[in-house]
């Protein structure tokens, strides 16, 4: 008999909540391959609030357009799925998925190209779910709004 905890299952698709940013619901790539998680951010503005810069960006979803504000953690260098490295900046804020609520860092950039605006790594995974690969939306979609 293992000790081990018992995770939750995602597959390669999931709905998801940032209340943290004021986003009820978007759609994020569950991306074990990707050491990082990253959110699509447009407009991205870095401004000095009273000594501690803060961000600003857009997020544009499927279900609309959130204006967002969050402290900068950090900025990193990241190599994209591509190949090349683009510094990056880091928030920090609160992600739910299922019942899970849980924070993680997110670098911001621009992801236009890709099919969905949020991509979940494994640093943020990791100790909290399984991903099934073949599967996608087992959490299902939120039947309620998550508060920050």
């Amino acid at each position: 008999m293992s000790d081990a905890p018992l995770l939750a299952e995602l597959g390669w698709i999931e709905w998801c909540a940032l209340p943290g940013l004021g986003i009820p619901l978007l759609q994020a790539k569950i991306d074990t391959g990707a050491r990082t998680s990253s959110l699509h951010a447009e407009d991205l503005e870095i401004v000095d609030q009273g000594g501690r810069h803060v961000a600003k960006f857009l997020v544009r979803t499927r279900k609309g357009v959130y204006v967002c504000e969050c402290p900068v953690k950090d900025e990193r260098h990241v190599k994209s799925s591509s190949g090349h490295e683009e510094l990056r900046v880091v928030v920090e804020t609160t992600c739910v998925i299922q019942r899970v609520r849980w924070t993680i860092e997110l670098t911001l950039t621009d992801r236009t190209a890709m099919r969905f605006p949020m991509l979940l790594g494994r640093r943020a995974m990791a100790g909290r779910f399984v991903v099934d690969p073949s599967r996608r939306y087992v959490c299902g979609k939120p039947k309620r709004k998550f508060k920050s």
